[in-house]
């Protein structure tokens, strides 16, 4: 066990949750057929220098993740992307079982331009390293690709103009099973509000003609403010690795 996990399940410990024993090592998943190897990093594409208007933008003809990063940064967001210095795409492997989805990115994520990369981005491979998922066993993204001027909210318009390429990247991805890391994603997929009530049950994400299974979770950076919410994170990621164990 590294000391990574050993501090995260001494910290669980603390809060007075019961950790139950961790394998030390990842269950053995078969590999699937690998569908695009430059689309598991977040910087794999050469982008066209000009910008394509909001209006014609057109996914229908993206087949690839490749294809799909790309035209996310050609498009012109408008307002959206202003306070941004790129696009923040992906990280992970596109061909894991797991598709975790967050919200918007960070002051850090746009600087690095993955999603995930501040603070709450170790807090939240810290908590799947605590139910045996390494970097290989999942595949990161956000509902809005870019980070919002003056740190703001998402308004709901925002949300829309993204909608169709998070849609895109479910579909091209084709996960087992989606993780919707906070309030905002887990609305933006599924209608349903309230993080607070529905943390930890099961909803179901239609794209593309397939459903799949979708479990809300507190976003790492709010669990860092409200640590005392961390007990209900560990049942929810217990339950979580109950399904992938499952599949």
């Amino acid at each position: 066990m590294d000391a990574a996990l050993r501090s995260l399940l001494d910290w669980y410990a603390e809060m007075g949750v019961d950790v139950p024993k961790v394998p030390p090592v990842r269950p053995v998943r078969a590999k699937k057929k690998p569908r695009e190897t430059a689309a598991r990093t977040a910087a794999t594409s050469t982008a066209p220098t000009a910008l394509v208007p909001a209006q014609k933008a057109d996914l229908s003809k993206i087949k690839t993740l490749d294809a799909l990063h790309a035209a996310l940064t050609a498009f012109d967001a408008g307002p959206l992307s202003d306070g941004a210095r790129q696009v923040v795409f992906a990280r992970g492997n596109a061909e894991a079982d797991l598709m975790v989805i967050g919200e918007s990115p960070g002051r850090d994520e746009d600087n690095q331009g993955i999603p995930f990369a501040g603070a709450s981005g170790q807090l939240l491979d810290r908590m799947l390293g605590a139910i045996a998922l390494g970097p290989e066993d999942f595949y990161v993204t956000n509902v809005i690709n870019w980070h919002l001027l003056k740190g703001r909210n998402p308004k709901p318009d925002d949300i829309e103009l993204c909608r169709p390429f998070i849609e895109k990247h479910i579909e091209l991805a084709r996960p087992k099973i989606l993780l919707l890391v906070g309030g905002l994603s887990m609305s933006a997929l599924t209608g349903v509000t309230g993080i607070m009530k529905n943390h930890g049950q099961w909803q179901n994400v239609t794209v593309g003609g397939e459903t799949y299974p979708a479990l809300p979770l507190y976003h790492p950076a709010f669990l860092l403010r409200r640590p005392e919410l961390k007990k209900d994170a560990w049942r929810d990621l217990l339950n979580l690795r109950e399904t992938l164990l499952s599949l």
